[in-house]
């Protein structure tokens, strides 16, 4: 005779600790196979996130909380949120509707994708410092999404300017919301549009930008959690870089004297590499990543799109 199938009664009553806890949803996460990569990497991360962020404890510190008991209440409450996991396949963050970014909280929903980016990881770390002027710089954040990328570039440079392009009105929604928690509103402008359409005759000190660059196979066979994002997020073209292109293409006439772009493209640096032999592209690499964002100045974009000038005979 088969095993009666355990109870919620009975979960609630067997689960006491946060470790408990820990250990089933880890379980329930392998068991269902689930995809990762929206800021956590794996069934334990991805399990301690929804643990921590429902029990309002800080995310980044796990080990002191481990063998707290927890109320029936909060053991209800941890149970639901790790079944939902399973249940619906959608990035945890999606569930929370919450996503953090180099120790920055940000409030996000199903209108705009996840944020991840590793140029967080360069804005906060310092890496950019070098490239903006003491005061009156400007930035332009292209694909600004949730407006994270935006406001941590806000926060680091206090004196800049901050221009966000969306093309998604709901992404712009969620942008403004964490322009306003963070209230940074008074230097971070969101302007919806198609790239660097909004900001004709503007000039910046530096572009920083993370567009779709997702090759479409790719996006068909998504997994559930990447396929429940927004699509045009993703979707970047046939090879994953159709918008880094135009961005290359434009990006020189809207960057000041001693200018920079930095661009994320995930795994394409081949490809702009065979592409684009005369560009100088500089690799910034992260703690998560690997030739995955490029840095390019005003003068070599300026002079790899000079028309080639004959020699005299």
């Amino acid at each position: 005779m088969s095993a009666k199938p355990e109870g919620l009664d009975t979960i609630v009553d067997d689960l006491v600790t946060v470790r408990d806890w820990l250990r089933w949803g880890v379980s329930r996460f392998n068991e269902a196979e689930l995809s990762y990569g929206h800021g956590t990497a794996n069934a334990i991360d991805e399990a301690a996130f929804l643990i921590l962020e429902t029990l309002y404890l800080p995310i980044d510190a796990l080990e002191p909380w481990l063998d707290c008991r927890l109320t029936s209440s909060e053991r209800l409450a941890v149970h639901d949120i790790l079944v939902l996991r399973v249940e619906t396949r959608k990035p945890a963050s999606y569930l929370t509707g919450t996503a953090y970014i180099q120790g920055h909280r940000f409030a996000i929903d199903e209108r705009v994708i996840v944020p991840r980016s590793f140029i967080g990881e360069l804005i906060n770390g310092g890496d950019l410092d070098e490239l903006m002027p003491e005061s009156d710089g400007r930035i332009l954040d292209l694909c600004a999404g949730s407006g994270c990328l935006a406001i941590l570039a806000a926060l680091r440079f206090g004196e800049a300017i901050v221009d966000a392009v969306e093309l998604s009105a709901d992404a712009i929604e969620v942008a403004r919301q964490n322009i306003a928690t963070y209230e940074t509103g008074e230097r971070v402008t969101v302007l919806q549009g198609d790239l660097f359409a909004p900001v004709a005759g503007r000039r910046y000190d530096l572009i920083i930008a993370n567009p779709p660059y997702v090759a479409a196979a790719e996006v068909a066979a998504f997994p559930a959690e990447y396929a429940a994002e927004p699509i045009m997020a993703h979707l970047g073209g046939a090879d994953g870089l159709d918008l880094a292109r135009r961005i290359l293409a434009q990006a020189a006439g809207h960057l000041k004297p001693g200018g920079t772009l930095v661009m994320e493209i995930g795994t394409g640096r081949d490809i702009l590499e065979a592409e684009f032999q005369r560009l100088e592209f500089v690799w910034l690499d992260t703690q998560e990543s690997e030739g995955e964002v490029l840095m390019i100045g005003v003068q070599d974009l300026q002079e790899a799109t000079l028309p080639r000038i004959k020699p005299k005979a």
